[in-house]
């Protein structure tokens, strides 16, 4: 029997509340219902096991994980499954670099640290990886900031021999994805692409925090769909939308006698849901890494990353 995956989590957001609820949906059912990979490796979507949370919030600092996710700002509904106390405390997390060294000790006992904060705070970002390789762990970066990118800290994952997947997390089924098909089907077809914008608008805290800083995202954002011709409107947040993303794709081209091609598209999705169901694989992926002696970047990861090492910062 394999063992279960250890997991700590920096940041208890929405992203955080999908992966921990609908991995104690899927143990419980069975269900295969919105699973990319039922096993990595051997390893099952259940096979996952928290054994440590970080945010900053003081409400969910001192909390059991299995109620901070519930916690306000948070708004992803409840999914249908049992989540009796986790065990786990959620501890408060790193603001700056004074502190590496309390982290480091607390993911003693963790293989995989996945780094779920906000993004737009690269030293935030810096301080937990900093953590991840003092405790032996592997990093998996789901924000815009640049870790992975970065080829300081790349090295230095592989030369310790731990792995480090990111950037920016390419979710199951949002914007970024559909909206690089589309680019991609154009282009095998023959078609020639003339412009192209995508606007983007959210109501959870994630959403909030990129419309205030976007310059990482943005760059990311183009760093997936690998076009000087698509223009990205500001990302909008919207309240009422709650843990809802709502998305508007454009594309205009021409074919055959350069007569016009025009494409809209709307897209809905619930965003946290999009982020676990890419989470869980990444996960995964980090562990089997880890545990067959794998530092750096495991190139398998490369399709559920929107900045993998290589692009731009």
């Amino acid at each position: 029997m394999i063992e279960n995956v250890k997991v700590a989590v920096v940041g208890v957001g929405n992203n955080t509340s999908a992966l921990v609820q609908g991995i104690s949906f899927y143990r419980a059912t069975g269900s295969l219902v919105g699973i990319h990979r039922p096993e990595i490796a051997g390893l099952g979507v259940g096979d996952i096991e928290f054994v440590a949370a970080f945010a900053i919030s003081d409400a969910k600092v001192g909390e059991d994980l299995h109620e901070a996710i519930f916690l306000p700002p948070n708004n992803f509904p409840r999914l249908d499954a049992e989540l009796p106390p986790s065990g786990v405390t959620v501890q408060r997390g790193l603001v700056d670099s004074t502190e590496i060294e309390r982290v480091a000790h607390a993911l003693k006992g963790a293989e995989v640290l996945l780094y779920s904060a906000p993004s737009g705070r690269p030293e935030t970002a810096q301080a937990h990886a900093e953590a991840a390789l003092r405790a032996g762990v592997a990093f998996v970066n789901t924000t815009s900031d640049a870790i992975a990118r970065e080829p300081i800290w790349l090295k230095r994952f592989e030369d310790a021999g731990l792995p480090l997947l990111g950037d920016d997390l390419a979710s199951q089924f949002g914007t970024s994805v559909v909206h690089h098909a589309l680019l991609q089907l154009l282009q095998e077809r023959g078609l020639t692409l003339i412009s192209s914008y995508q606007v983007n608008l959210g109501g959870t805290e994630d959403f909030r925090n990129l419309a205030e800083n976007s310059n990482t995202k943005k760059q990311s954002k183009l760093n997936a769909l690998g076009s000087d011709k698509v223009q990205l409107a500001p990302l909008g947040y919207l309240s009422h939308l709650r843990s809802q993303k709502i998305a508007h794709l454009n594309i205009e081209a021409q074919g055959w006698g350069e007569t016009e091609v025009s494409l809209d598209v709307r897209l809905k999705v619930l965003d946290p849901s999009g982020a676990a169901g890419v989470n869980i694989d990444l996960i995964r992926i980090a562990a089997t890494a880890l545990r067959s002696g794998r530092g750096g970047y495991p190139a398998e990861a490369a399709s559920l990353l929107k900045s993998p090492p290589g692009t731009a910062i």
